[in-house]
């Protein structure tokens, strides 16, 4: 069978387990797996390979091919197995599973015989549920261990978005977890075993770990692929990966520049989020092409600007006013643009009353109380004299008789 129509399945325990092997013995594990025909499991354990066909996939074309493939198949052999944790109980179960432990070939013949281990052929064959396929090309051009291991993690979440999407048997934010999971750093370490590996700066990590897999990904896999980090007062904790199929449709946004929106950009952008958490759109809406585009080209480059000058609280607020009082929505991207330029408005407007109403001699965060005269705030100790102010009788009648009254 060619390489573009060969398939790999493997469990889901497997996808999770951490693979402590190079990039060319990982290649070759998941090349073999792709023989297997997992309705027909091979009669053993075992597979044959064909050495072009091995060279073609590793992209090995030099003289020293063969002396590469011995050292390749001697290093899995000798140093890569795969650590699985399993959750049993209160706790885990690890297994530490050198997958093949039996090559052999010859120097007159393209064949390559490859026998798997017994115990991780129930993560290559019992597979009725928690499995993850994908094309063995996608991982062709992945020159990283990192790349493999963190596109199939991803592969198995966003199959599994695919799949309870097409059933139904998720809801709206279950499914938005699937194409936009979040796994700990500390497990994306365990996962890509580098635990012990870039352990001073976090950029290092992210670097290394992260950012060159992903621009790796995005170039020779089905994905287009983002992330975000997420952090814990000043610590990074967690990566949030936002997953999406190439291919997608795109438009212009409204100022007709050279950034495109693509359906992927709007639904993770956190505009989305808000008018999900304000009902004003719902999870079925999320995948309306049209409706998401025109928001992401029309709506939220404007939420941009009114954030920058006020804030993501106060839009919050916005919006969630807005549901309380809307009925029957029948344009929704007009309601929102018109809601908002309403509401920008009265801020306007309630900006320039407080302005008019301020005295001008207050100074800026300085609020000014009307000051009270002293006869009145204590009249026992604070009664009028008029030296040096009038000597008229009438004046010192009038003293005399607030006095007076004030006594």
């Amino acid at each position: 069978m060619e390489l573009e129509k060969k398939k790999v399945v493997e469990h889901n325990d497997l996808i999770k387990s951490s693979a402590k092997m190079d990039v060319v013995p990982l290649k070759i594990f998941e090349l073999a797996v792709s023989e297997i025909d997992t309705f027909n499991p091979p009669k053993d354990n075992t597979i044959y390979l064909s050495k072009k066909e091995l060279f073609k996939f590793l992209d090995v074309d030099d003289s020293n091919k063969n002396y590469r493939f011995r050292q390749a198949i001697s290093k899995m052999q000798k140093q890569a197995f795969f650590e699985i944790r399993e959750e049993k109980g209160k706790g885990y179960v690890f297994r530490n599973i050198v997958p093949i432990p039996y090559v052999e070939w010859n120097s007159y013949s393209d064949s390559v015989k490859i026998r798997f281990d017994v115990e991780i052929m129930p993560y290559l064959t019992e597979l009725k549920t928690n499995f993850t396929q994908f094309a063995l090309t996608d991982i062709q051009g992945l020159n990283s261990k990192h790349s493999i291991i963190i596109y199939k993690w991803l592969n198995m979440n966003y199959n599994q978005f695919e799949y309870y999407k097409k059933n139904g048997n998720r809801d709206g934010q279950q499914l938005y977890k699937l194409c936009n999971p979040v796994i700990e750093v500390d497990e994306l370490r365990w996962l890509t075993n580098t635990q012990k590996e870039y352990v001073g700066r976090f950029t290092n990590f992210e670097l290394y770990v992260i950012k060159k897999p992903i621009k790796e990904i995005n170039k020779y896999t089905r994905f287009n692929v983002t992330y975000d980090k997420i952090r814990e007062g000043r610590k990074i904790t967690k990566i949030q990966f936002h997953i999406s199929l190439k291919g997608e449709k795109t438009i212009e946004d409204s100022s007709k520049s050279k950034k495109v929106v693509t359906l992927a950009n709007a639904q993770q952008s956190p505009y989305s989020q808000l008018l999900m958490g304000a009902l004003l759109i719902t999870f079925n809406d999320m995948q309306n092409e049209t409706l998401m585009l025109s928001l992401a080209a029309k709506i939220y480059p404007k939420y941009d600007e009114f954030v920058e000058k006020y804030s993501l609280d106060i839009l919050k607020k916005h919006l969630e006013y807005v549901k309380a009082h809307s009925t029957n929505i029948k344009d929704l991207v007009t309601y929102l643009d018109n809601a908002l330029e309403d509401y920008q408005k009265r801020l306007v407007g309630q900006e320039k009353d407080n302005k008019e109403s301020k005295p001008k001699n207050r100074k800026k965060g300085v609020v000014q109380k009307e000051k009270i005269p002293d006869y009145i705030s204590n009249p026992g100790k604070n009664k009028l004299t008029q030296k040096g102010i009038d000597n008229s009788k009438d004046v010192d009648k009038l003293l005399a008789k607030i006095n007076k009254d004030l006594k």
